[in-house]
């Protein structure tokens, strides 16, 4: 008899997985580019939580943000190389006031091994370079913002009685900017110029190659660096300088701004007035640096904003 029941109750509870595996049916909750993302993805993401509406969407926000950066990655076909990371490693035992040998005891401590280590740095320097990627590509100016922008800069300077009138030399400018992170530093980033600036006279690369694979000036580099025509005023002080003086098509020397670290060539000059135009490349660079301060906040956001997601059954 106590044999029956022991199987009846193993019945039972048989019957109740059943169910329960029933009633938590796989399915897809959001399309995300066309790749779907499971409830069971979902799920994993809210662990023990107590599955509330608010608990769920934070939980497929999440699922959302880390699809969107792996195939941003794929996308970018970023890759970092052995160097870079072996040249990162000894930049954080420097940047710490440690020898190499005690950053690897550290680790040990801890329990990473080197690879785990390297592994960790390269996913953040790839992430670093998907980063400047999808900003740049978050930025849209319409013509009718700037147009409506610098026709107000215009009137109220004209009001003020500061309207600046523009005439002279105007030089076309490209260049490629670096700004420094945890990851990059001052001494770095001039090093990096100074490499990029080998490369480019080697003909390895093309200057506008190099600015739209390495400038972090989201708008500049994706045209190759082109700042286009602009009278040298509006630059900041330590940029203008080194325009000025620079040769034709020549590739300056690193140098430092209060925006970051350059080098620029001047590809071209030319006379007029171009007031008005001169208002419109200040109303466009100040929007194009809002958008670019405004993404740099929540990076993620920006892949969003070019990202074709549809929500199921929602």
């Amino acid at each position: 008899m106590k044999l029956i029941k022991s199987l009846f109750a193993v019945a039972v509870a048989t019957m109740s997985l059943t169910q329960t595996a029933h009633a938590f049916e796989e399915r897809v909750v959001v399309l995300v580019n066309d790749t779907p993302i499971m409830q069971s993805q979902v799920q994993r993401v809210l662990g023990k939580k107590k599955a509330t509406e608010t608990a769920q969407r934070a939980a497929i926000d999440q699922v959302i943000d880390d699809m969107l950066v792996q195939q941003a990655m794929k996308e970018a076909g970023v890759k970092v190389s052995p160097a870079a990371v072996n040249q990162a490693v000894e930049n954080v035992a420097i940047q710490n006031g440690i020898t190499y040998g005690q950053l690897l005891d550290a680790l040990d401590y801890q329990g990473i091994t080197l690879e785990q280590f390297k592994r960790n740095i390269a996913q953040q320097m790839a992430m670093e370079q998907v980063r400047h990627i999808s900003i740049s590509k978050s930025i849209q100016v319409a013509p009718q913002q700037v147009q409506a922008l610098a026709k107000d800069l215009m009137a109220k300077d004209k009001a003020a009685g500061k309207l600046k009138t523009v005439s002279g030399k105007e030089h076309r400018i490209s260049h490629i900017l670096l700004k420094t992170n945890p990851i990059l530093n001052d001494a770095q980033a001039k090093a990096k110029l100074s490499s990029l600036t080998t490369d480019i006279n080697s003909g390895k690369i093309s200057f506008e190659e190099a600015a739209k694979t390495h400038s972090v000036d989201y708008a500049s580099g994706a045209d190759g660096g082109d700042l286009g025509f602009n009278f040298l005023e509006i630059y900041d002080p330590a940029f203008a300088n080194v325009a000025s003086k620079i040769k034709p098509n020549q590739i300056s020397a690193p140098f430092k701004s209060q925006f970051g670290w350059h080098i620029l060539k001047v590809t071209d000059t030319r006379n007029g007035d171009r007031t008005e135009d001169a208002y419109h490349q200040r109303a466009y660079q100040q929007l194009v640096n809002k958008q670019a301060e405004e993404a740099s906040k929540d990076w993620v956001k920006a892949l969003r904003k070019t990202a074709n997601i549809q929500y199921v059954g929602q």
